[in-house]
């Protein structure tokens, strides 16, 4: 089994298929680790070196004086979110590093323990440092409260498969959907089931169980047929299979399904050339799931 080979299925329809399709919006830390302001990358003038510096110099003397109104009000939460924005700008511009971040986040998700985007941040800058138990810890706080929130599900899922732990991402996710209707019934609306299934189906198809896979994506669609995210993912799904005739129809579907805004991005993921046929480990024992 090829994990590098499969890791589009992760990618995307983590990221796609449910992040960025039910609105998360969170401060990009990775991003800003691994995506250099362009100012420090195309320094080849003296008025790019200065003007690059003076931003270096301003973002320094900003953390500095949210520090001081730290020490006087430790919660001061304008002062912790102005700390952490100027650090993490600095980061962009590879000054600083990551274990800046860490004791704002922390401040800031204590305080605001409402806010899941604070935990997440604290999560992804812990891996960052290669502290995944430290990151897993601060995505189980947030589950422990909002045992639905997508956003910290699809922290953990990815960081469980990241460390070879498929188990337990199906596990994690098969219980928050044995408890979804009773939180619904709480909280309507507080657990996104049909999202969830997609997760479940993602590390299902990670691991190359394309029938499982399948399954649960029938599940989803079944349960809200005008949902595109299932359709979407079973269409990526056999397209890796290399069953690009099964696969253009859910294409279509899931672009007339989705919102337009996100059309584009369906079609571009589409457009994207077809990979050669995977075999199915598991095809001697199971029989393949009917379209």
């Amino acid at each position: 089994m090829s994990q590098p080979r499969n890791r589009w299925i992760v990618r995307i329809i983590l990221a796609l298929a449910v992040a960025a399709f039910v609105g998360v919006s969170v401060i990009p830390i990775i991003s800003a680790i691994n995506n250099p302001s362009p100012l420090n990358q195309n320094a080849t003038s003296t008025d790019t070196r200065v003007q690059s510096s003076d931003q270096i110099s301003k973002l320094q003397d900003e953390v500095r004086g949210y520090e001081l109104v730290l020490q006087r009000e430790p919660e001061n939460q304008t002062a912790l979110n102005g700390l952490l924005q100027a650090r993490l700008q600095l980061l962009s511009l590879k000054q600083g590093d990551v274990q800046g971040v860490i004791e704002p986040l922390e401040k800031l998700a204590q305080l605001n323990p409402q806010q899941s985007e604070y935990g997440v941040l604290l999560a992804q800058a812990k891996q960052q440092l290669g502290d995944q138990e430290g990151a897993a810890q601060a995505y189980r706080s947030i589950l422990a409260t909002k045992p639905g929130d997508l956003k910290a599900l699809q922290g953990i899922v990815a960081l469980l498969l990241e460390q070879q732990r498929p188990e337990a991402a199906v596990g994690l996710l098969e219980d928050t959907l044995s408890k979804a209707d009773q939180g619904n019934k709480i909280q309507p609306g507080t657990v996104d089931t049909v999202a969830i299934q997609v997760l479940l189906g993602t590390v299902h198809a990670s691991q190359m169980r394309y029938p499982q896979a399948t399954s649960v994506y029938d599940q989803a669609i079944k349960q809200d047929p005008q949902d595109f995210r299932p359709v979407l993912a079973k269409a990526m799904l056999f397209r890796e299979q290399g069953k690009v005739e099964e696969a253009k129809p859910l294409f279509d579907s899931a672009v007339a399904l989705a919102p337009a805004q996100y059309k584009d991005e369906i079609n571009r993921a589409a457009a994207t050339p077809t990979p050669a046929p995977t075999p199915t480990p598991t095809q001697s024992s199971e029989t393949p799931s009917e379209d």
